[in-house]
């Protein structure tokens, strides 16, 4: 960790950096199941973090797309934030699925973070999907939307082992990267 602070340079970045990773173990007691981490080129700081994450929520509804909505509007709300982004997606598997991006403050420092967040029904199971990217590097929340919507498409709920192997699909990642 000290070496990765050290190439970073500013005092700023290392502060952001190990406030992140001192984070990370709070994340399991919101459900989340996977998380990775990226670095990347930003003024005036010189590095700045992102956090993808994927977390996995029990729910009680019959109806997906009742759960789902429910889901984005606990994720929107408690009080409707101006300024964010709020729209369903049609996904290749029909299921329902919802974007919900914007700025929030962080707990403590009051810093502005951007989030993205999509919320969708898993396909054989009472459970809502929920993958998020969080990044500090405001003037790149449209390429974060874009990123996490791209993601979004390549999600799928198969059995790797039980299923025949598959041609892979275009990744939707490049296109919309090149």
């Amino acid at each position: 960790m000290d070496e990765v602070t050290d190439a970073m340079g500013s005092t700023e970045a290392q502060e952001q950096l190990s406030w992140l990773m001192d984070r990370l173990d709070e994340l399991s007691g919101h459900h989340v199941v996977h998380t990775a981490i990226g670095l990347h080129p930003d003024e005036p700081v010189g590095v700045c973090a992102s956090l993808f994450s994927l977390a996995v929520h029990r729910t009680d509804h019959d109806n997906p797309r009742v759960a789902v909505a429910r889901t984005a509007l606990a994720m929107a709300c408690p009080e409707q934030r101006p300024g964010w982004t709020c729209r369903f997606l049609d996904l290749p598997s029909s299921l329902p699925c919802c974007l919900i991006a914007g700025t929030i403050a962080t707990p403590g420092s009051g810093q502005p973070v951007f989030q993205a967040r999509v919320a969708t029904a898993h396909a054989q199971s009472p459970y809502i999907v929920v993958l998020g990217l969080t990044s500090a590097s405001l003037q790149h929340a449209e390429a974060y939307t874009d990123i996490i919507e791209a993601v979004t498409h390549t999600v799928g709920f198969t059995d790797p082992g039980s299923s025949p192997h598959r041609a892979a699909r275009p990744s939707r990642i490049s296109e919309v990267l090149l």
